[in-house]
């Protein structure tokens, strides 16, 4: 076999899974992201390792969404106690992803779960962006690694991998994607192509489709919300704890900010004129969400530039006066019982992102029969779940109902879709990151994925190196 050479362990049939092996010589190698299938791509068994563990000199991790590290648990039983790599936001956030993980799918019981997030710490080793690392060093082998922004949540990266072996002329450069992020991130600096690389792993996502302009959609937002102010209704947004959820707070607080100096000005001219944006709540209802929104704050070093400055106005964009963290279960039942018997207006925002389960169930309960109210999306939603269903009710006429927890419940709520809030590159964003290379890839392997993405994808990359009259082997 020629080495260096690939294996992959997940992400190759479909958009979860994410789990690929950089194979040095027959008995080194490199292991990145070691991700769990979900939804449709999750068969049984598939939150164990099906792959020998030995030999395998690190973990490196690209970022901390589930279907990157859900399968850690299962690495580290199978007894693998290397290093786990990756960058120093991810390095923070990767224990609270774990141990929300391993309370819901191990035990919730406070003295393991101690044990195991300590355990994990201990091999948590945090990289710098931008600067290369040894991962291996012997006599005819060398293997380093470099870590580059993603753009796709804090933390994220790429993974530069750089192979010299004493039998080679030149090293080879092998680089992996993870997830990239699409241009206009409120919160994170923007995604810059590698230099070079002569094997690319790329995700293809969305690799069918160009996203919505990124520009409108905090208008869009906003009218979203003026429209329920009117309405004296509740906004529920279903969204992931991690990345979605900080971006929206980002905007939130922008919009809240701009209406409190309009509303400012219309007072002086208008004392009667009512103040309802500066009096409206917005709920943020989930525990893991708010640890990680506090580990975002902290991290502010790591915000672009746009969003140190207003922090540096002393605006709170994470954390603003409007902002209440509902922690407790009984909180959160005092929370809907009050918005569902009012008329208050709020903006709720609770997980999970698909209505499959979680505190947002609840609110669905409570309010998805009250046309005052509106259930918004922001992210994609998986076909078979219930936030798949209420999307698809969007501009239904009549009656739809929805069982949630085996009852129906009618949906007379308004259902909007707000799109350019995907966190992946969209198409034209991945081949802009392939052909920003100075030396571009004569290999490139997809991943992450449905079919109908990679071909599309496919058939764009090779156009772009046929233009450039360069060679390309796509797997």
């Amino acid at each position: 076999m020629q080495y260096p050479s690939l294996s992959h362990h997940g992400g190759t049939h479909g958009v979860t899974g994410s789990c690929h092996q950089l194979h040095l010589d027959a008995a080194t190698s490199l292991l990145v992201d070691c991700g769990l299938e979900q939804g449709a791509d999750a068969q049984p068994g598939t939150a164990s390792l099906a792959f020998d563990i030995t030999g395998i000199q690190a973990l490196v991790i690209t970022h901390v969404h589930l279907d990157h590290v859900g399968r850690i648990p299962a690495l580290l039983a199978a007894g693998y106690r290397g290093p786990i790599l990756c960058s120093e936001p991810s390095a923070k956030l990767l224990p609270l992803v774990l141990e929300d993980a391993y309370k819901l799918s191990v035990t919730s019981d406070p003295a393991s779960v101690a044990r195991y997030i300590e355990f994990v710490r201990k091999l948590i080793q945090p990289l710098p962006f931008g600067e290369w690392h040894a991962v291996v060093e012997r006599e005819g082998l060398h293997c380093r690694i470099r870590l580059q922004r993603a753009g796709h949540l804090l933390g994220s990266a790429y993974v530069e991998c750089d192979v010299h072996r004493s039998t080679d002329t030149d090293s080879s450069r092998v680089v992996f994607s993870g997830d990239l992020g699409s241009a206009g991130n409120p919160l994170l600096r923007g995604l810059q192509s590698p230099e070079r690389a002569d094997v690319l792993v790329l995700e293809s996502t969305y690799g069918d489709r160009l996203h919505d302009d990124h520009a409108d959609r905090q208008q869009r937002l906003e009218t979203v919300i003026d429209r329920a102010l009117a309405d004296q209704g509740t906004i529920l947004v279903p969204a992931f704890s991690l990345g979605r959820t900080q971006e929206l707070l980002y905007e939130i607080e922008d919009i809240l900010h701009r209406k409190a100096l309009l509303q400012e000005s219309e007072r002086d001219a208008d004392p009667a004129q009512p103040l309802d944006w500066s009096q409206l709540p917005v709920i943020l209802d989930s525990p893991l969400a708010q640890r990680i929104t506090r580990t975002y704050r902290d991290l502010h070093e790591y915000w672009n530039a746009e969003a140190s400055e207003r922090r540096g106005q002393g605006r709170k964009p994470l954390g603003f006066r409007q902002l209440i963290n509902i922690d407790t279960h009984a909180r959160h039942q005092q929370v809907v019982n009050y918005l569902k018997s009012t008329g208050r207006p709020a903006i709720v925002i609770a997980g999970n992102g698909m209505c499959s389960g979680g505190r947002i169930v609840n609110y669905l309960k409570a309010m998805l029969g009250d046309p005052r109210h509106e259930v918004v999306f922001v992210g994609y939603q998986a076909k078979g779940t219930p936030g798949a269903v209420i999307q698809a009710s969007e501009g239904a006429e009549g009656f739809v109902k929805i069982d949630l927890d085996g009852d129906l419940y009618d949906i007379r709520a308004k259902v909007i879709t707000l799109g350019g809030y995907s966190a992946h590159a969209d198409q034209q964003g991945l081949l802009e990151f392939v052909t920003g290379m100075s030396r571009w890839p004569t290999r490139i392997k997809l991943v992450h994925g449905e079919q109908p993405a990679k071909r599309a994808l496919a058939a764009r990359l090779e156009q772009a190196y046929r233009q450039s009259d360069r060679s390309l082997v796509i797997d």
